[in-house]
Formats: structure tokens, sequence, C-alpha cells
């Protein structure tokens, strides 16, 4: 039956066609089909791997395109992904009628560039910034990648004058910054792309799957640029604790004199926190923290696109990294990796702030939370599943004087609906088989759950723990606003009725039972290339395949 892994489909395909002139003459594998050709009075045929010498009808351009792209996944139902799928149709007329502005010409488009800085500034209050938020240091970003890596250069550029006013050499061993191994995969390219050495801790299951502060310290050193910690694992959705990182670097500084500061990766937590735990520290309002990142289009809710990274003050963002430009009409100032930048999902942000406020924003991210709390209660009685995020546990009961402190600050640490009352997290559901199901169905693979899902529609994908943890799969929900209180249910009736679908048949249907073969021949064919092969796909799968 393998014979089929090397049939030619598009030789196939181009033997079968009826040709006109000469049936076989050509690559006609390389040509598109137009769609409706004969409506839109299309007589060629559009090369598929070159820019065609003439041009189609526009409405023949968007067919084919827009029929193509049918073959997507439903964004609303990938769960896979943290990025916001839905904005009002408000906010997509303002980001239809702006999509030609580039941020960057701040002379010819003044007006989107002061909505850029109050965003920053509205930012930077949220997330407590000391002095007037109306003078925040700050920037957007592409996303929180383009954000890691200023914040990360930052770190750099202030370690080296610290260590050359001291007369230390720069270069040998050179700089290094500690991450958790849960990292996602944009803070390992900042240490890569910049030439730091990248020193991952190692995440347990007493830990939460996240970075241990007291773990992390066996990792820093004077040439310890800083500490990135993550607030909110993709992975479990777990909050790494900034107040712990910082209280622990503040007992290395009092021992050896030696200040490392932290930047908060809050790709997807920067707009959660704020909102569903007020009273949680984790921002500037604890001195260590020199800068934090964020995603607009993640909880930010705005459309893909957009990112902030916002400094505790000037002379944290080192004069070198500013530059001063000239030729666009007057004095402008840049501090971005990339130069142009599109503004719509800027004033998509803006749209949000204004839209929605504080209590808007709250409002969403308690429902959000809520439901998470619903698909993991349900899955865990299920007893098919055990679930690795902790959104969905009660915190310990406080002292009766710090409850009565909360409840006036209208934080009942009493009431089951207030996320107060749980721990702190992400909108995220981490499950696996419990280890009874992995013992009595021992055929049963994890990973057919998520293929027979994605057959119904919903993508949720299954995938290993960070290293040192890497024996354990999981599957990862993420709940967005756009997941409604019936597509939840939807969702935990079609997991439900999955997995007891596998179970009950003791293995997937036949085009699960093809797939799995076709990875075990993969596996053979890749153990005949030898170990040094191996050993390299295992690495680029481990840096590339972490997820987003």
């Amino acid at each position: 039956m393998s014979l089929a892994r090397h049939v030619d489909a598009d030789k196939l395909i181009a033997e079968a066609r009826d040709h006109r002139i000469h049936k076989h003459t050509g690559k006609r594998s390389d040509l598109h089909g137009i769609p409706y050709a004969s409506r839109y009075e299309i007589d060629q045929e559009l090369p598929r791997f070159k820019m065609p010498d003439s041009g189609v009808d526009p409405k023949a351009a968007y067919q084919l395109l827009h029929d193509e792209l049918l073959l997507d996944g439903n964004p609303n139902m990938n769960l896979a992904s943290f990025v916001h799928t839905w904005v009002p149709d408000e906010c997509q007329k303002l980001m239809e009628e702006n999509l030609n502005k580039n941020l960057v010409d701040q002379d010819e488009y003044p007006a989107a560039q002061q909505i850029h800085e109050r965003c920053v500034s509205m930012i930077a209050n949220l997330w407590h910034a000391p002095g007037d938020s109306s003078a925040a240091i700050g920037t957007a970003t592409t996303g929180s990648s383009e954000a890691i890596m200023l914040g990360g250069l930052s770190l750099k550029r202030r370690w080296q004058e610290k260590m050359k006013a001291a007369g230390k050499d720069i270069h040998h061993p050179g700089p290094n910054i500690v991450m958790g191994a849960e990292a996602q995969v944009a803070l390992e390219k900042f240490a890569r792309y910049f030439e730091v050495e990248c020193r991952l801790v190692p995440v347990t299951p007493e830990s939460n799957f996240v970075m241990d502060a007291k773990d992390a310290m066996k990792f820093v050193d004077e040439n310890t640029i800083g500490v990135f910690v993550i607030l909110g694992s993709t992975y479990t959705g777990v909050f790494e604790s900034v107040t712990e990182m910082s209280a622990e670097l503040d007992r290395y500084e009092e021992k050896t004199g030696i200040h490392i500061p932290i930047h908060v990766d809050a790709a997807s937590g920067g707009f959660v926190a704020p909102f569903a735990y007020p009273e949680y520290k984790w921002d500037f309002k604890l001195p260590r923290v020199q800068s934090i990142n964020a995603s607009g289009h993640k909880y930010g809710m705005s459309a893909v696109g957009v990112g902030w990274i916002i400094w505790r003050s000037p002379e944290f963002l080192p004069q070198d990294l500013i530059f001063e430009l000239h030729y666009l009409g007057q004095t402008d100032y840049s501090y971005n990796l990339n130069f142009s930048r599109p503004a719509h999902p800027i004033l998509a942000q803006m749209f949000n702030f204004i839209n929605l406020g504080f209590s808007g924003y709250r409002r969403i991210m308690l429902n959000n939370l809520s439901k998470a709390r619903l698909v993991s209660h349900a899955l865990e009685n299920s007893g098919y599943y055990s679930i690795l995020s902790n959104v969905h546990r009660a915190k310990p009961t406080p002292p009766l004087s710090e409850m009565a402190g909360q409840v006036i600050k209208g934080h009942n640490p009493l009431d089951e609906e207030d996320a107060a009352f749980y721990n702190e997290g992400l909108p995220v559901v981490s499950f696996r088989f419990t280890d009874e199901i992995k013992a009595q169905y021992p055929e049963v693979k994890q990973a057919w759950v998520q293929e027979q899902l994605r057959a119904i529609g919903w993508i949720v994908p299954n995938y290993p723990l960070p290293p040192a943890a890497e024996n354990i799969e999981i599957l990862r929900v993420v709940i967005r606003e756009s997941l409604s209180g019936d597509l939840v249910r939807k969702l935990i009736t079609d997991i439900l009725q999955v997995t007891e679908t596998l179970l009950e048949s003791g293995g997937p249907s036949l085009s699960m039972m093809m797939a799995a073969k076709t990875a075990n021949q993969d596996k053979k064919s890749d153990e005949k290339h030898g170990d040094l092969a191996r050993g390299d796909i295992k690495e680029n799968t481990s840096t590339w395949a972490k997820p987003c």
C-alpha cells in the first residue's frame, strides 16, 4: 500500500487532462486553473510559480485567490493560536479606511502618529510606569517578536556600557541571558540573532512547567544581561512569578553587588493580568522590571500585526538604539527593527481602548477565564483527561484581615466568579490523557484526538512539553473573545465524542491509521540516515515547532 506515496499527482493530472494542442507538452502542473473562466471570458492560463506575462481581470484574480483560501481553516475555530480573529464592523471599517497609511511617515500622517503615542501612554499607565504617562517611552512593533528583540538589545547595550565602565571584557566569555525552557521561540531567536548565550532553565511538574525563580539563580553571573520572565506560558498559560524572580535577584545583588534587570515577556498576559488580576504584582511596580512587551493582536484584541514595548523610563532605552531621521519632511526619531509599518492595526488598538475601556476589557477577560474553567472542569470530570493548566484551581483562602481589604477594593477572594479566587494565568486549557487511560488503552495515540477534531473543523494542537518534560504530550485550547458559550459547549461535546470513539474502537479511522503508518515509515527512513542526520532533524524541530 505504500506505493501511493511514490505516485506523482501532478504528473497524473497532466496526463489525464484534455489539452487542445499537445496533450503532454510542458509541465502542466505549473499552471493555474482559473475558476469560472468562461464567465470571465478568460482563455489564457496563468503560471503558478512565476509572474505571468500579462494579467487577468481583477474579478478573476480575486476569485482565484478567494477560492484557494477557502482551503484554510476557520480562524474562529483555530484554538491553537493566541492571535485575535475578530473585530467589530466599525473597527474593520476604520482599518479599511487607513490601509494605505505608513506610520513611519510621521509628518504626512500626524494624526495617526499622535494616536500611536497615545496608545503608548495608555499602556504605560496600565502597566504602572513611573512618572508622567504622557511622556512614556515605548513604541508599536510588528508583534511581540520585534518587541522582544528591542527589549533584549536594550539589556545587552546597558550591560556592555556597565562592563566597559568597569574595564571588563565584553567578548570573553561574552553576554548571556536567562529564561525558562518553555520560552516562546522569539526569545531564543533574540539570543541567537544577537550573539547572546541562551541559558534555558529546565521546567518540571513541581514548577508548573514554567521557570522557578530559585532554579534560575543557578544560571546567573556577572555576564547575565537580564532575565526574561514570561507572563503566560504558551504551553499551559501559567504565569512565571515576576515578584519571586525580582526578590531572588535583590538577594543576589545584596550579596554580590551585581545588578541584573528583568524584561517581562507579557506577549499574552500583558492584556490579561491588569484587567483580570488588578492586585497582582508583575509590572513596573517592581523596580527591577526594566521593560515589558505585549502583543496588541493577542489579548489586546487588535487586528494582527501589532505589538508593544514600553521602557520603565528614558535611561533604559540606550541612545545608540535611537535613529534621527531627516528625509521624511521633518526630524523624526525611530527605534524599531522595521522601518515601514502599517497604521491600521494601531488604530484598531486605539479603537478597542476607547470602545471598551478598563471595564470592558475586564468583562471580556473574566468571561474568557470563566469559559476556560468550564472546559477544564468538564474535561477533568470526564475521567479521560488530566489538566495541566491551573486557572480553574482555587488559591488557598487568605487570612480574614487580607480578605476584608480586598473586598473593599471590589475583589472578593470568596467570589467564585472572580478570577482572583483562582490561580493567575491565561484563559488556556492544557490537557492530556490520564495515566489510567494511557495504561488501559496503550494503542490509542493522543495525537489522534487532534486529527479527528481537525476533521470536524477544530484546530487543537497536540505537542510535547519543553526539554526535561518532553516525554509529556499535551492538547491545548486557547479561549478568545469570539468563542461563544454555544461554541464552548460544542467543543466540549466534540472532544468527548472523539475521545470515546477512539477508545471504543481501539484505534482511529482508516485515514488516521494510514497517517500513523506513514509516520512510522518516515521514522524508519530517518533511522537509515544515521545518528548525525537524525540529531539535526531533532534539533531543528525543537527550535521551530514551538507553539505561538
